[in-house]
């Protein structure tokens, strides 16, 4: 093959690729992302106000706040909605606390017919983990950061 062929062929690929691969609006996306996150918070807000309107002190309230949350996020997993709110939102449905939940409940979900130590117990934090390992890995380092500036009397 010559290299005017194979140049030819390498310009068709292109022309393929770039008709086929989805486009995206960034300005949309992020739009989407703070919409469904601003969405999600403020129904926590909601929770916490409400909450608080029945007596509960702050702790109390935020306690109940992330478990009705996460029963939220794992509900919406298990019907098959909380998904449809990740495509729509992007990163926006990734709120830390109903993030977690759903992959924690995803993964679950996907292993369950492998059984409960194979399937459930072994897959349950296959995207889970590495927000686990990383973040305690992120935070004992940033902890020996603080713990080298104390000693050197930098911060107080």
């Amino acid at each position: 093959m010559s290299t005017s062929e194979q140049l030819k062929k390498q310009k068709q690929y292109q022309q393929y690729v770039k008709k086929i691969t989805p486009s995206h609006s960034l300005p949309l996306n992020m739009a989407k992302a703070f919409l469904t996150g601003g969405l999600i918070c403020t129904f926590g807000q909601w929770i916490l106000n409400t909450a608080s309107s029945f007596g509960l002190d702050k702790e109390t309230a935020g306690t109940w706040c992330s478990l009705i949350l996460i029963l939220f996020s794992v509900i919406l997993t298990g019907l098959n909605i909380y998904p449809r709110i990740g495509k729509f939102g992007g990163a926006g449905s990734l709120v830390p606390i109903t993030g977690f939940a759903n992959s924690v409940a995803a993964s679950a979900i996907e292993f369950q017919t492998e059984g409960q130590v194979f399937g459930i117990g072994c897959k349950i934090f296959t995207i889970a983990g590495p927000v686990i390992l990383y973040g305690i890995l992120s935070s004992w380092g940033l902890g020996i950061i603080y713990y080298a500036l104390k000693i050197m009397e930098v911060i107080s």
